[in-house]
């Protein structure tokens, strides 16, 4: 199968990248820094003899950069699955956090899926099959001290999510939201996660992997993901 996931040098879309290598598909990530994404993809090469990963380097917060993509992707055929996970996390309160905040936030976390389903779901659509999942987050779902325009860039890209899986039913295309709370990725620097306090970037993915392993006539809808002890 033709699997993009976007945002998959590191961190949960290195992840879910690594648990579809081990089953021998086809995939296409893209990342903004070259030299991390091209280890990434050299390494799931050499530990997944039996894949194929193709790299492009692309910032999907800009427009352009996103819908060419998409267009590189649909170069090699129809994809089966789409993993809009690129993404990123300023913290900041709506009153004081830096100017242009926000349309950094949604530039990362809404606008990049957003072109990039675009270019590539008319053709899922053509092909009636595939799905598509939505990385979002629990700040997606409630607000949080320190959440400003990164949360409500997260609760823009849940209903971006809720619309789509909407428009693509008819047209036999799966559309998952994910939820994840707290996962230890590189985001969370020096933390000490030896005890286990916070998710695994490998736990999200294999939710994932699982939900595309369900009969043709079944969707999760929406998947949330937290530690076991809770939101810190």
């Amino acid at each position: 199968m033709n699997i993009i996931i976007t945002g998959a040098a590191r961190g949960i879309g290195k992840a879910i990248a690594e648990k579809f290598a081990a089953e021998g598909n086809t995939l296409f990530i893209c990342a903004r820094n070259k030299a991390v994404l091209e280890n990434t993809g050299a390494e799931l090469v050499k530990k997944f003899s039996g894949t194929a990963v193709h790299t492009m380097v692309a910032d999907l917060s800009v427009k352009e950069e996103a819908k060419a993509f998409g267009d590189w992707c649909l170069g090699y055929g129809i994809p089966d699955i789409l993993v809009n996970n690129a993404g990123g996390y300023v913290p900041g309160n709506i009153l004081d956090e830096a100017e242009g905040n926000l349309e950094n936030m949604l530039g990362n976390n809404l606008y990049s899926a957003y072109y990039v389903t675009r270019q590539l779901a008319p053709q899922m659509v053509k092909n009636r099959s595939g799905h598509i999942f939505n990385i979002c987050s629990v700040a997606s779902l409630e607000a949080y001290e320190g959440g400003g325009s990164y949360s409500i860039s997260k609760f823009a890209m849940n209903g971006f999510s809720k619309n789509l899986r909407h428009e693509m039913k008819p047209h036999n295309v799966k559309v998952t939201t994910v939820f994840p709370g707290a996962v230890f990725t590189d985001s969370w620097g020096d933390f000490d996660n030896s005890a286990g306090r916070i998710m695994e970037a490998g736990d999200i993915a294999s939710m994932i992997l699982a939900a595309t392993k369900l009969s043709p006539q079944a969707v999760p809808e929406e998947i949330i993901l937290r530690p076991q002890l809770g939101d810190l």
